[in-house]
C-alpha cells in the first residue's frame, strides 16, 4: 500500500499550500474533492492488487453435496435440495412452527403402547423419535443455526448524529444545530459470502440432526432385539423347567420301584436348581432391557412394555458391499454435515479475501452552522483505508489452513465409513451363516438326540446323567440359536445406520 501512503501524504501537502496561499473556500473544495477520488482510486486499485496476489488455489470441496437427494427427515423437509453451489439457500422456519418441532411431548408416557397386544418394532421406531430429547436438542440446534443467516447478512443500523451549540437554547440566540444520518454499506459481496458461510452450517446443523436420527433408531432396534431375546430366554426355560421336572418324575418313580439309585432323583433336583438360579438371571436381565427401552422413549424405566413379537423372520436380502460402500458416500448424514461445514469455511476463505477492500459509510446531514443556507445540506463519504496488510494476509491463511483440515477430515471420514461398512457386512454375512447352520444341522441333531435318550432312560439302557446333559445342550444350542438370529438382525441394523439407510 506504498501507493496509497504516497498519495495520502501528497493531499495533506496539497492542503497546506492551499490554506497558505489563501486560495478561495469553492476552489478548495473542488481540489480536495478531486484528489480525493484520485486517492480512493488508488486504493482500491491498491486492494485488488493485493487481494489477487493473495488468491490461494483450494481444492474442490466433494462431489457428495451435488444432486443428493432431500434427506427423509422433518427438518431436511424445511431445506432446498442441496447442490454443489454455495449459494444455495434454505428456507427460514418461523418460531412458532420450530417451537411446535421443538416441544416436549405431553405426558410421562405412561400411555404408550396401551392396549397394543405386542410391540412393534416401528412403533418404537416413530416412538423414540417422536420423544427422545436428544433429536429435540438437535432440531434446536438447527433451527438457532437458521437465525444465524438472516443475522449476519444483514446491515448495520444506521447512525443519527445530532449536535446543538449550547447557546441556542437561550431566547434571542441563533439557533445552531447539526442532523445527520449516516448507513456502513460493506464492500462488494461481504454481506452474501456471511450468509452463505452461515446458511451452510445450518446445513450442516441439520445433518448433524440427521445422523442422530440414524443413531437412535439403531439404538432402538438394538434395545428392541435385547428385549424379544430375554423373552425367548425365559420361554426355554420355562420349558425346560417342564422337561426336567418331568424327568425328575421319572426319575423318582423308577426309585421308588428300585429300577435306580437315588441318585438319578438328587441329580434331577440340582438340575432344578441350576434351572432356577437362570430365571432369576433371566429376569434381571429383562429389567435392564425394559429400561434401557424406556430411556430412549423418555419414561420412567418401571413403566411396562407389551411383549415383543412371538417370532423374529430372517433378514431379507444379501446387498452388494461394493453397492453399500458406495451408497454409504452418498446417503451418510455425518459425511454430508462435513461436506457443508467445508462449504462455509470456503464462503469465509472468499469473505477474508474481500477484506482487503474497503467498507463504506455514506452520510448526509443538514448543518445550520453554517451561515450561508445553500451549503447547510451536506453529503459524505467515508471509508477505511486497508493499509495494514499483514494481518490480512494471516486471515486468509488462516481461512485456508481450515479449509484444508476440512477437506482432509473429509477424506479420513470417507475410509472410516468404507471400512465400517465392510465391517458391518462381514458381521450380516457371518451371523447368516451362524443362523443357517443352527437351522440345518444343530437344532435337528441336538432335538433327536434329547428323544433318543428319553427314550433311552425310559427303557433302561440310558442313566440319567446323559439324559440331564441331552436336555442341557438341547437348551443351550436353542438359546445360542436365538441369539445367532438376533445377531443378525443386530448387524442388519448396524449396517443400515453405516451405510446411511433410514428405517
Amino acid at each position: 500500500m506504498l501507493r496509497g501512503e504516497i498519495l495520502v501524504s501528497a493531499t495533506v501537502k496539497f492542503l497546506k499550500q492551499c490554506a497558505s496561499r489563501a486560495i478561495t473556500t469553492q476552489r478548495l473544495v473542488g481540489a480536495c474533492c478531486a484528489r480525493m477520488m484520485v486517492l480512493c482510486a488508488a486504493i482500491v486499485s491498491g486492494c485488488a492488487s493485493s487481494a489477487k496476489q493473495t488468491q490461494v488455489a483450494v481444492r474442490e470441496p466433494p462431489a457428495l453435496m451435488a444432486g443428493r437427494r432431500q434427506v427423509e427427515t422433518e427438518t431436511a423437509a424445511r431445506a432446498a435440495k442441496i447442490s454443489a453451489s454455495p449459494s444455495t439457500a434454505i428456507r427460514t422456519v418461523g418460531h412458532e412452527e420450530l417451537a411446535e418441532d421443538t416441544a416436549a411431548p405431553a405426558g410421562d408416557g405412561s400411555e404408550l403402547f396401551n392396549g397394543q397386544v405386542e410391540l412393534s418394532l416401528t412403533g418404537l421406531v416413530e416412538e423414540v423419535r417422536r420423544r427422545n430429547p436428544s433429536l429435540q436438542a438437535a432440531l434446536s440446534a438447527y433451527g438457532a443455526a437458521i437465525e444465524r443467516c438472516p443475522q449476519v447478512s444483514a446491515l448495520e443500523d444506521p447512525m443519527l448524529q445530532t449536535m446543538a451549540a449550547p447557546s441556542s437554547f437561550w431566547p434571542d440566540n441563533q439557533k445552531s444545530y447539526v442532523l445527520g444520518v449516516g448507513q456502513k454499506i460493506p464492500w462488494g459481496d461481504k454481506r452474501e459470502l456471511r450468509g452463505q458461510a452461515a446458511q451452510w452450517n445450518a446445513v450442516a446443523a441439520s445433518y448433524d440432526h440427521a445422523d442422530l436420527q440414524l443413531r437412535l433408531a439403531e439404538a432402538a432396534q438394538l434395545a428392541f432385539f435385547d428385549y424379544y431375546l430375554v423373552f425367548r430366554q425365559r420361554e426355554l426355560n420355562d420349558a425346560n423347567l417342564q422337561a426336567v421336572g418331568a424327568f425328575h418324575d421319572t426319575a423318582k418313580s423308577k426309585f421308588e420301584s428300585n429300577q435306580v439309585t437315588q441318585q438319578d432323583v438328587l441329580q434331577a433336583e440340582v438340575e432344578l436348581a441350576r434351572i432356577e438360579q437362570r430365571r432369576v438371571e433371566l429376569d434381571q436381565s429383562h429389567e435392564v432391557a425394559v429400561a434401557r427401552i424406556n430411556l430412549l422413549l423418555h419414561r420412567e424405566p418401571q413403566h411396562p412394555l407389551p411383549p415383543p413379537p412371538r417370532q423374529l423372520g430372517a433378514p431379507a436380502g444379501r446387498p452388494d458391499v461394493g453397492e453399500l460402500r458406495r451408497a454409504a458416500i452418498e446417503q451418510r448424514p455425518d459425511l454430508a454435515a462435513i461436506a457443508a461445514r467445508l462449504q462455509s469455511e470456503q464462503s469465509a476463505l472468499a469473505l477474508a479475501n474481500q477484506e482487503y477492500y474497503p467498507d463504506f459509510e455514506v452520510m448526509g446531514k443538514y448543518d445550520t452552522f453554517w451561515t450561508d443556507a445553500a451549503q447547510r445540506a451536506q453529503i459524505a463519504l467515508n471509508l477505511n483505508v486497508p493499509i495494514y496488510q499483514e494481518k490480512r494476509h494471516a486471515a486468509v491463511r488462516e481461512a485456508m489452513f481450515r479449509v484444508n483440515r476440512l477437506q482432509a477430515e473429509y477424506e479420513r471420514e470417507v475410509d472410516v465409513v468404507k471400512n465400517e461398512v465392510q465391517t458391518a457386512h462381514a458381521r450380516l454375512e457371518a451371523s447368516r451363516r451362524t443362523r443357517e447352520l443352527f437351522e440345518g444341522k444343530l437344532l435337528p441333531a441336538t432335538e433327536g438326540n434329547v428323544a433318543a435318550a428319553a427314550s433311552g432312560y425310559t427303557a433302561g439302557t440310558v442313566d440319567f446323567l446323559r439324559l440331564v446333559q441331552a436336555q442341557r445342550e438341547f437348551i443351550e444350542l436353542n438359546e445360542k440359536y436365538q441369539q445367532a438370529l438376533v445377531e443378525q438382525h443386530r448387524n442388519r441394523a448396524e449396517l443400515d445406520r453405516v451405510v446411511g439407510t433410514p428405517k
